[in-house]
């Protein structure tokens, strides 16, 4: 963090910018999580009825498994590199057709989503992770 930010919040730093990568992957994962739930179990409802066609099962399956993954931290890296993968294939088949941009056409989320989990394949989980948990336990 730079000098102006520390003099602005001081005590804050790396320490607390770990924190809070973990507490943002805990989010997202919370938020992707409630997509998969509410393709399986329902809850919460969907608007539309019926049954599921087989891509959102499966898009449901990578919500469900990977929202679980990354709420946990287990598996980071490649879990949002896939996770970031789904939402730019659910942007660009679903959305982005509608419209140009993503405030028109619906796709805000999964947008935001492909470069949140772009970022945690990057930068992996966090110290709140059980990823970085393990490796605490090597050091």
């Amino acid at each position: 963090m730079s000098s102006k930010a520390s003099a602005v919040f001081p005590g804050t730093g790396t320490v607390w910018s770990a924190r809070l990568l973990s507490v943002l992957r805990i989010v997202a994962a919370l938020g992707f999580l409630q997509h998969g739930t509410a393709k399986f179990f329902g809850f919460p409802a969907l608007p539309f009825p019926g049954p599921l066609p087989p891509f959102v099962i499966a898009g449901g399956l990578l919500e469900l498994l990977g929202g679980a993954l990354l709420l946990f931290g287990a598996f980071t890296r490649p879990v949002a590199f896939v996770l970031s993968g789904e939402m730019a294939v659910a942007y660009f088949l679903f959305h982005a057709p509608q419209g140009f941009f993503p405030a028109t056409n619906g796709g805000e989320a999964a947008m935001l989503y492909c470069f949140v989990f772009l970022y945690f394949a990057f930068t992996g989980g966090g110290p709140w992770s059980l990823g970085g948990l393990r490796s605490a336990d090597k050091s």
